[in-house]
C-alpha cells in the first residue's frame, strides 16, 4: 500500500474527526436549549445581525440557499424565527427571530466559553488555540 494512501497520513480524516466530535461536545448543551446544531449555527449569525435574506445567511455559513432554506422552515416552524417577502424585492425572503429565538441569546451565552474549557483542557493553549482558527481561516479560503 503506498504510504500516502494511510488512513494515519490523511489530513482530511484528522479535520472530519475533530469536526465531528465538535459538533458531538456541543449536543448536550444544545439539547438543553432544543436546537440542532446547525441551527445554532443559524440563530448566530442572527444574533449578530437580525433580518437578514436567506443568501446573506447561505453565504455565511458557506452553504447553499437550497441547503439553508428547509433547515429556515424547520425552525419557523418551532417559532425561532420568521421569513418574510422583501418589501423591495418580493423574490427575497428576509429573515427574523421571534422572540423565542432572542431568548435563546441569553441561554446559550455560556457555550463558547464552556467549549473553549474543553478544548483548553486537553492542552490546547489560548495562543494555541487563536493561530489555529487563523490557520483554519486560510485553509478555508484556500478550499473556497
Amino acid at each position: 500500500m503506498k504510504e500516502s494512501l494511510k488512513l494515519e497520513n490523511q489530513l482530511c480524516f484528522r479535520l472530519y474527526t475533530v469536526s465531528r466530535l465538535t459538533t458531538q461536545a456541543y449536543r448536550p448543551m444544545l439539547d438543553e436549549l432544543g436546537l440542532t446544531y446547525p441551527q445554532y449555527l443559524v440563530l448566530l449569525v442572527l444574533w449578530e445581525k437580525d433580518g437578514l435574506p436567506v443568501n446573506d445567511i447561505a453565504k455565511r455559513l458557506y452553504l447553499e440557499t437550497n441547503t439553508v432554506t428547509p433547515l429556515l422552515k424547520r425552525m419557523e416552524t418551532e417559532g425561532l424565527l420568521r421569513r418574510t417577502r422583501g418589501t423591495e424585492d418580493a423574490r427575497q425572503i428576509l429573515v427574523s427571530l421571534t422572540e423565542k429565538g432572542k431568548d435563546l441569546e441569553e441561554k446559550a451565552a455560556s457555550i463558547p466559553e464552556k467549549m473553549g474549557a474543553a478544548y483548553t483542557c486537553n492542552n490546547l493553549s489560548e495562543k494555541d488555540a487563536e493561530t489555529l482558527v487563523l490557520w483554519l481561516d486560510e485553509l478555508i479560503r484556500t478550499l473556497r
